[in-house]
């Protein structure tokens, strides 16, 4: 189902219709627009913003003043009052905030001297964009929307290398000899040999390059770090906010070991994410008195500026260190050109403009598009002001895409405020597109908008810092209380496999399954988000994980819970591919020519190569990198079947969910219709032919036309059936299992077999029970477990399924939904459609034709589908299915009660 933004829909629906809603209305559209946030105090505090105004205070001066909320019913209200600069924070009516500082009798003050406010704590906004935005707001919000597609530079590479080099040092040794080995070991790593090629670089000339830098990094280690310090190392000027105005700021810092690389945190306390290059731990000696911190350390391999930009960065890294340890009060900036260190502290200011900056950012972000209102359509909005720096813009890597969104979207308004001195330099940057290109990349961007909203609201990471794994595995998307009980093992570079045990025993029950994404955390709130990865396996007795950082490093009895991440909402990929399209390059005229202008396509008598199934996604995601690098494509696909997937609404009407297959066939010349296949038999091919294909399919043999599943011990079973279950006189079970019957549709009407709708989704346990009891016929009878195929459309019924087939003796069968079976298939597949009730409750999932049509033709020999005939005559595609199978006598009622036998044949079948 589309769901709108948790605080959209607030917004759209607006506090501002009446200036005091009574409480009930207020009450529903709290409860309707908030139902998955959770308000709290505390640390990681969440406050609802009920009301704001603008209050003079008796000096005169102005004051914003918030009456906030932690509770859902709108109770225990309290007030937030904004001082100084923080009035201009641009907060509303419907906000989420979080609030850091002290709070005295229910009121909150945030002034220039103490306290913060977070705008949308929840959007997590990485250091460098918000570093930014100091010189130019617009690059930073275009920076988080238009995510760098571009491959590496050469002087990314180099810096790409300098940095491993670096933190493969400060664990090893930073001896000259030592260094000259591992700038080796570095360079001959297969990803940087293949870039090197990419780029056409001289493996010398980079060796040579690199090897430059290597004397400075001996000479910091000689400088400052622990091991090879020297008794008249530099001093430094660092005083940090808690020594006070009085105590000198001459020291010595020394650098005592690594205690982490590339360590990537997430703040849902001040909305920031980040990966700091090096956490090191330092001494600062001044006087005879000694201080230890964990601080960040900044890699940086170009020019040495000790700019702002760079000295913002560390003072953010300073606010991301508090979700892992004490305040380190200070970061250390490091120019790997010279080994010139910069002890950066973190004073109140700097991290308070910072976070003003942040919640401007945040701000621009959220409210990228303007919703619809009466006559106005849903459009993008205008993005912070086009700064007039020449210079500032001659090197900014969003050059591109400022111009191209300014013509595209903000030229086409009546307010649009484009300063005149730039205009000749957007004409510049966007004179290579006509208007119809300049029109598809504002609707595509606009689509991808709103489809990233709806699927922003979907993440869950909020629940995972603020609800502990007790509460959230009541709805069976986390697993807590996990313990590591192998030996963590390397697959790759950046892939680690994990094995977890649950603290007391068995697992709980969970609908986590193989192929899950995660998100792994310990289970004290400092060790939030510590990794991503996804479940390999899992069983009533263990989980193995593959994640993307090694967990060793932290003690053995190290608590960890594993919390399902919601599908990534990959609109980057998309989005920066979109602006890919849009470039001045051969390649991407042509494939505006093809795309866009639907020029004729230039034919070729042979094929060179054919993309996979997946030719069928959308037209943003299969840009993904081959058709820019390729002089000539084919699609091979079929739009019949899955379609993109599209969450929002707005965007599937906008034309978002047609595939780029459907879009280039409107070229009738440049489409060939493939009608012979080669899995499915006659009778399973007949059921596609009738409702997709209007006959045109045809198998390539007789022998795939005639193909029957070969049960080598079939005899045996149909003679314990017999005994168990009078087997001749049940119709069911001779259409279910005879290898001559291809096709059955099973009526559970007369058993019966309601669904039920929990937490977890909806299911159906008799259809459960019913599939894992027809699987292990079928197994028994001879049949491959890994032949068998077992679908259904939810979540909670997969869950069930695998349950139920964990407790019985049936081997390994796949168990997955219709959109995991797309572009494979199974000697024999079972599909359960789970929906059985009497008030006509609809969902989703069983609408599409397409989702049908694929679930029909994954079996090559054997279709059995399961389900309640008069619920599921209500879709429009299952009763025209349902028609055929009733003209070919394909229907067979199951009789009444005959569940409850078969729970109890099911369990003298597997004792035998």
């Amino acid at each position: 189902m589309d769901q709108l933004g948790d605080l959209e829909l607030l917004m759209e629906k607006s506090f501002w219709e009446e200036a005091e809603p009574p409480a009930e209305q207020f009450q529903k559209k709290v409860e309707a627009s908030f139902s998955k946030t959770v308000l709290s105090r505390g640390v990681d505090n969440r406050y609802l913003v009920l009301a704001v105004s603008i209050v003079q205070n008796e000096e005169g001066n102005h004051e914003k003043h918030l009456i906030i909320t932690a509770s859902k019913s709108l109770d225990c209200k309290e007030l937030c009052i904004l001082r100084n600069d923080w009035c201009s924070v641009p907060v509303e009516p419907g906000n989420i905030i979080h609030l850091e500082g002290d709070c005295k009798s229910d009121t909150w003050i945030i002034d220039e001297d103490s306290g913060y406010l977070i705008l949308y704590p929840d959007m997590l906004i990485s250091g460098t964009s918000i570093a930014t935005s100091i010189r130019c707001m617009r690059r930073a919000v275009l920076s988080e929307t238009f995510r760098n597609s571009d491959p590496a530079t050469h002087q990314m590479l180099i810096g790409t290398i300098l940095h491993e080099v670096f933190q493969k040092a400060i664990n090893e040794s930073f001896a000259s000899e030592k260094l000259q080995e591992l700038a080796f070991q570095t360079l001959q790593e297969t990803r940087h040999l293949k870039e090197m090629y990419r780029l056409n670089l001289n493996q010398d000339e980079v060796k040579q390059e690199v090897e430059e830098y290597l004397p400075s990094f001996s000479k910091w280690a000689g400088d400052f770090m622990h091991k090879y310090i020297s008794t008249d190392f530099p001093q430094m000027e660092l005083s940090l906010p808690s020594d006070g105005s009085n105590m000198d700021a001459t020291c010595n810092i020394e650098v005592m070991k690594s205690l982490d690389i590339e360590e990537s945190i997430w703040s849902p306390r001040f909305g920031l994410k980040g990966k700091i290059d090096v956490t090191v731990g330092v001494k600062i000696h001044r006087g005879c008195k000694t201080k230890y911190r964990v601080m960040p350390l900044e890699l940086k391999t170009g020019k040495e500026s000790n700019s702002i930009e760079h000295r913002s960065q560390l003072v953010l890294y300073t606010l991301l260190s508090q979700e892992r340890r004490a305040d380190p009060e200070a970061g250390l900036l490091l120019y790997l050109k010279t080994g010139h260190m910069y002890p950066v502290p973190a004073k109140h200011l700097d991290k308070r403009e910072l976070l003003r900056l942040r919640n401007q950012v945040a701000f621009s972000l959220f409210h990228r598009v303007s919703k619809s209102t009466g006559n106005e359509k849903t459009k993008l909005s205008p993005l912070p002001q086009i700064i007039e720096e020449q210079q500032t813009c001659k090197y900014c890597s969003q050059v591109g895409n400022c111009a191209l969104y300014s013509r595209a979207v903000e030229q086409q308004m009546d307010d649009n405020s484009v300063p005149i001195g730039m205009l000749p330099q957007i004409k510049e940057e966007t004179q290579h597109l006509k208007l119809t290109h300049i029109e598809y990349f504002s609707l595509w961007c606009l689509m991808l908008t709103l489809e990233s909203q709806s699927k922003d609201d979907k993440k869950n990471h909020q629940n995972i810092c603020l609800m502990p794994s007790s509460e959230m595995e009541q709805s069976g998307n986390c697993i807590g209380n996990l313990i590591r009980s192998e030996q963590v093992k390397t697959v790759c570079d950046g892939q680690y496999l994990h094995a977890f045990q649950h603290k007391n025993g068995a697992m709980p029950i969970t609908n986590l399954m193989a192929g899950d994404r995660i998100i792994l955390s310990g289970e004290e709130r400092t060790l939030f988000a510590l990794s991503r990865g996804y479940v390999k396996e899992i069983n009533m007795t263990m989980v193995t994980c593959l994640l993307d950082r090694n967990m060793s490093v932290l003690p053995e009895s190290t608590l960890f819970r594993l919390d399902q991440e919601e599908k990534s909402c990959d609109i980057d990929t998309p989005l920066g591919n979109l602006s890919k399209l849009m470039k001045n390059t051969n390649a991407s005229q042509k494939l505006r020519d093809l795309i866009i202008d639907f020029c004729e396509p230039q034919f070729i008598s042979y094929l060179s190569s054919v993309l996979p199934h997946d030719a069928k996604d959308t037209v943003a995601s299969i840009l993904k990198g081959p058709l820019f690098f390729s002089r000539r494509f084919v699609l091979v696909g079929d739009h019949q079947q899955l379609p993109p997937l599209v969450l929002n609404r707005e965007a599937r009407a906008l034309g978002m969910s047609e595939s780029l297959f459907k879009r280039l066939e409107r070229n009738k010349n440049a489409v060939v219709q493939l009608t012979v296949q080669y899995r499915m038999n006659s009778k399973i091919m007949s059921l596609s032919n009738k409702l997709t294909y209007e006959g045109k399919l045809e198998c390539g043999s007789d022998k795939v036309a005639n193909a029957v599943i070969n049960l080598p011990n079939f005899k045996d079973v149909k003679l314990e059936l017999e005994f168990y279950a009078d087997y001749s006189e049940n119709p069911w079970l001779v259409g279910a299992f005879e290898p001559n019957n291809p096709v059955c549709f099973l009526n559970t009407d007369k058993v019966p077999a309601p669904e039920q709708v929990e937490k977890g989704g909806v299911s159906n346990v008799t259809e459960a029970k019913l599939i894992v009891f027809l699987t292990s016929v079928f197994i028994k009878a001879g049949c491959n477990p890994s032949d068998i195929g077992i679908i259904a459309p939810y979540r909670q019924q997969l869950k069930i399924i695998n349950d139920l087939l964990a407790h019985s003796s049936v081997g390994m069968v796949e168990v997955n939904t219709v959109d995991k079976y797309q572009g494979r298939d199974k000697s024999i597949i079972l599909v359960s459609f789970v929906r059985t009730n009497k008030d006509g409750t609809l969902g989703e999932l069983l609408k599409d034709c397409r989702r049908l049509n694929v679930a029909i033709t994954r079996a090559k020999h054997k279709l059995i589908l399961l389900g309640c005939v008069p619920s599921l005559n209500r879709y429009p595609p299952l009763g025209k299915l349902l028609d055929h199978l009733n003209s070919e006598k394909l229907i067979i009622d199951l009789p009444s009660g005959e569940h409850e036998s078969l729970c109890h044949m099911l369990g003298d079948f597997h004792r035998r």
